[in-house]
């Protein structure tokens, strides 16, 4: 196990409970009391934030954390005559949640894993969170955080701009096998989502910090401002913006995240995070009604150690992809192609994203062209990636290589054409996740090669 002075629980600056009234309850394992994150005065942004997290060493006194990669934990006592004692007591008291992993107790990697849990510190960190816990997905992050929150019978108010695989969970499922009920809203039109909030009933408002993939940035103070004017606990997914915003910090409860996408960066790993405060993250992995602990979505320790390595130089790649997908907006913007990019002026959300952003990250690393149909996404695409060696035609996003999708038929393909013609999906709308491998005018002169062959071969782009 790893060595840790000074065990501790998953706040980003927590310090370990010695006293037993001092723990938040029998199963607040997870947080502790009072251990919050600095304050607004204090928390300048996401980099400096990590960079005061709690380091984990070595078992060895390596400069990286060790892999706790075992699915169950021995109870050894002190030593007696030189052999380490099995005492079914101690058992017993971690069973019942009396002894904790805040005190490196530990007994199976579904409840808790000390690998886990240090990816989760880094989260809180990142995110301004109080506590954080790590599973196997962004979707399961996600399904359970509604299910916690609302239970059978439950009202949600969401955007009516998601992810495809959001909205089918929304639409779909839930209302299917739990009577989850869910009013979908133009999240832009604070009347509308204040209106199709019903008081006793509705849970929670779910939306996304910029929308998959229209690019629509949520006003995020205010929002949570009526929702909570309400009682109603705002949720808010920030794949698509981590180290560019804090929802947290602007006024939201719970920020979830698919880690597969700009935090891994490598897309070779499935995983996403909840982020919230400590009784909720607590109450996700309670014995009998956690629903993080039981459904099970379990991130494996190994692909939690992979990404603890990652997160340190997020800051970094997310400025990249923001200066490439600024470059590229602005240049695509002068072939005369319909580019939707937060960073320009022109885009109706610029100066309110402009005044929620942390400073010098960007305006993130997605941009759209609007091609208008599909077979011209498609025939844009082909160009791009075949003609020039542009990018790749993949679904996901936050690669080192430019990614492209036609988000209509993919990535929101799980919406049926009313849905989407009402969430400002156009048939056409190529979503680009900007990459940084090579150089930008390496890139550039490839995105050229390919507009100008595509041009010849028929003339098909849109101009503004």
């Amino acid at each position: 196990m790893a060595e840790t002075k000074t065990p501790q629980a998953l706040v980003c600056n927590g310090k370990k409970r010695a006293q037993q009234n001092e723990l938040n309850g029998n199963h607040d394992f997870i947080a502790i009391k009072n251990a919050m994150v600095p304050p607004s005065s204090v928390w300048e942004d996401p980099a400096a934030a990590l960079a005061a997290a709690r380091h984990e060493f070595g078992e060895h006194g390596g400069v990286n954390m060790s892999i706790e990669a075992s699915a169950m934990f021995t109870v050894m006592e002190p030593e007696n005559m030189g052999i380490p004692v099995v005492e079914p007591e101690t058992m017993r008291r971690i069973l019942s949640g009396e002894l904790r992993p805040d005190r490196d107790f530990f007994t199976y990697s579904r409840h808790l894993n000390p690998t886990v849990m240090n990816l989760g510190r880094q989260m809180a960190a990142l995110e301004g969170t109080e506590a954080a816990y790590c599973t196997a997905s962004g979707i399961s992050a996600i399904s359970t955080v509604i299910l916690q929150l609302c239970g059978s019978g439950g009202h949600v108010v969401a955007s009516m701009t998601l992810c495809g695989g959001t909205h089918a969970l929304l639409s779909h499922f839930l209302r299917r096998t739990c009577n989850i009920k869910t009013t979908f809203v133009d999240i832009g039109d604070l009347d509308a989502v204040k209106n199709s909030i019903v008081e006793g009933q509705t849970k929670l408002l779910f939306f996304e910090s910029l929308a998959n993939p229209t690019l629509a940035v949520a006003n995020i103070p205010e929002l949570s401002r009526i929702a909570h004017e309400k009682g109603v606990t705002v949720v808010v997914d920030n794949t698509f913006a981590p180290m560019i915003l804090s929802p947290a910090r602007l006024g939201a409860d719970v920020v979830v995240h698919s880690i597969t996408k700009f935090i891994c960066g490598g897309g070779d790993i499935i995983a996403g995070a909840v982020c919230g405060p400590a009784s909720l993250v607590t109450s996700m992995m309670d014995t009998q009604y956690g629903a993080l602990l039981l459904l099970g979505p379990t991130m494996n320790a190994k692909v939690a150690h992979e990404l603890s390595e990652r997160i340190p130089h997020l800051g970094l790649r997310m400025k990249e992809h923001s200066r490439r997908a600024m470059a590229y907006a602005t240049n695509i913007k002068k072939l005369g192609l319909k580019v939707i990019y937060p960073g320009l002026e022109e885009h109706p959300q610029h100066e309110l994203l402009k005044s929620m952003a942390n400073k010098d990250y960007g305006f993130g690393g997605i941009l759209c062209v609007d091609m208008e149909t599909e077979e011209k996404a498609n025939r844009f695409m082909l160009h791009l990636q075949n003609c020039s060696q542009f990018g790749l035609m993949a679904v996901s996003l936050g690669y080192y290589e430019t990614l492209m999708s036609c988000s209509g038929s993919t990535t929101s393909g799980e919406m049926d054409p009313e849905e989407k013609a009402v969430a400002g999906i156009s048939p056409g709308l190529v979503r680009i996740s900007a990459g940084y491998l090579g150089t930008f005018s390496q890139k550039w002169s490839q995105f050229e090669k390919a507009f100008y062959k595509m041009q010849e071969s028929g003339g098909l782009f849109h101009k503004n």
